[in-house]
């Protein structure tokens, strides 16, 4: 490990390294065998200064931007669609919600739930024989679902009408 030790004369300072020993006072810097003087650093490129030269004026061009657009008015194309016609059936459809609380509650729970659920698959999937046995039970279960209902014409007939009288009780109308 190299040292560094400073020496000055009457109008300079250098700067001189001593291989592997602690600094030396002045004295013993100049009878000293072993000293290596090294230059000085040269300035930072130019590159550096004109990046971050460059960079702030793009700031600053952009904040001027940003305070034309905000201070300026607004097109008439912009004033006359205030909400995109996605939104406004969402919107019509929260204003009719009486229970607003409980509504709110059940999606943040939601959320959570699909949160948690895909952080257990993703362990599951992680665990080395688990992916490919429940690959084979849902293989196995969707060839029996299909030979039981969707095979034979009459089986066939039952499963519609079991789903067209569930979808009647979840809806509520007649259809």
């Amino acid at each position: 490990m190299a040292t560094t030790v400073h020496s000055m004369s009457t109008n300079s300072t250098t700067t001189t390294l001593i291989d592997g020993k602690a600094p030396l006072r002045q004295s013993a810097v100049a009878t000293s065998s072993q000293c290596v003087t090294l230059p000085s650093l040269p300035p930072p490129p130019l590159q550096q200064q004109n990046r971050a030269w460059k960079a702030t004026g793009y700031c600053r061009k952009l904040a001027r931007n940003v305070a034309a657009m905000a201070t300026g008015e607004a097109s008439p194309e912009v004033a006359s669609t205030d909400l995109p016609e996605l939104i406004k059936p969402i919107q019509e459809a929260w204003d009719k919600v009486e229970d607003k609380y409980a509504v709110s509650s059940l999606a943040v729970a939601g959320v959570v739930l699909l949160w948690g659920s895909t952080g257990m698959i993703s362990a599951i999937d992680r665990l080395p024989l688990i992916p490919g046995v429940l690959e084979l039970v849902g293989i196995g279960y969707t060839g029996w679902f299909a030979y039981k209902n969707l095979v034979f014409k009459p089986d066939r007939e039952a499963l519609i009408e079991k789903i067209k009288c569930t979808y009647k009780d979840i809806i509520g109308g007649s259809s």
